[in-house]
């Protein structure tokens, strides 16, 4: 007598939708399995992603590096400028000093050219001897040339005096006129620098934003790892259950089985024939082969 013989109805039943169940749970596997490995394929991707981000940082980061350097070295142009123009300003101011005391060692009207007064002097002549004048107006024509004569002795004689002076005041307002020069070429230098400083900076802050951009980029593939990697967790608890589900169906047939047999050899007249007219009860073999497609699916 077979030893399905020896199963209750309830057995029967309980063994049915148990290979029901194990069926289920062996499609359900294969579902999550392709699911896990789709999503394997995208944390590789988000990877390949973060990487090529990674790399690209670094093309806007050394720039930024060496933008630093030049806005540092920049920076202490222009203290160097800055402390060049105070000097020329210094040095223009003692210029103006030295070129006022200069113009105060002589009175201006000390400044009188002797060819002035001679011309002067030649006209008093001419007027003496071409004009008829009293003897009051000639008196006082002839005390006019007396003191233009002596006049001009006093400037003849100062003459190279004068001259030696009107060479020093030339060459003092020459000398403010080179430092307000160089004052005016400072400052524009120091401008310059300046502007080429606040460029760089420029320079600065649009790579920080595009490096800040990248690293966006970057946290943003790595949250969207974070939770694939999450989904994958489930999922690997979602498998695990179920395979622990199935382990513990598959034991149960097993043991259900076992009783089966036991109870066979137990009371059936000499056992189950193998060949005999009816076939022997397949269920455990279709329960291992179910097994045997792998760890992944039950084990």
């Amino acid at each position: 007598m077979p030893s399905r013989a020896y199963l209750s109805e309830e057995a029967i039943r309980e063994e049915r939708e148990t290979r029901e169940r194990l069926r289920e749970i062996d499609g359900k596997i294969r579902l999550l399995r392709d699911r896990r490995l789709a999503l394997v394929g995208r944390v590789r991707e988000l990877s390949a992603e973060q990487k090529a981000l990674f790399d690209a940082r670094q093309v806007p980061q050394e720039k930024v590096e060496r933008l630093h350097e030049e806005h540092r070295l920049l920076g202490r142009t222009l203290a160097q400028l800055r402390s060049e123009r105070d000097r020329a300003r210094s040095r223009l101011d003692e210029a103006i000093a030295r070129a006022r005391e200069i113009r105060a060692e002589i009175n201006p009207a000390e400044r009188v050219r002797p060819e002035r007064i001679r011309k002067e002097i030649a006209e008093l002549e001419a007027r003496q001897q071409t004009s008829a004048l009293s003897i009051d107006e000639e008196n006082a024509l002839i005390a006019r040339l007396r003191e233009r004569s002596k006049f001009l002795k006093e400037i003849e004689a100062r003459e190279a005096v004068i001259a030696e002076h009107e060479k020093k005041r030339r060459d003092a307002e020459a000398a403010v006129q080179a430092a307000r020069a160089e004052v005016e070429q400072r400052t524009q230098d120091l401008e310059r620098a300046r502007v080429e400083r606040d460029r760089k900076m420029d320079e600065i802050r649009s790579e920080l934003v595009r490096a800040g951009s990248v690293v966006a980029q970057i946290r943003e593939k790595a949250g969207a790892r974070r939770e694939i990697m999450q989904k994958l967790d489930a999922l690997g608890r979602e498998m695990m259950e179920l395979e622990s589900e199935g382990r513990r169906l598959w034991l149960a047939s097993k043991e259900r089985q076992r009783e089966a047999r036991a109870a066979a050899r137990a009371y059936g007249p000499g056992g189950s024939r193998p060949g005999g007219p009816h076939a022997p009860d397949r269920t455990e073999e279709k329960l291992e082969e179910l097994l045997k497609r792998g760890k992944v699916t039950l084990g």
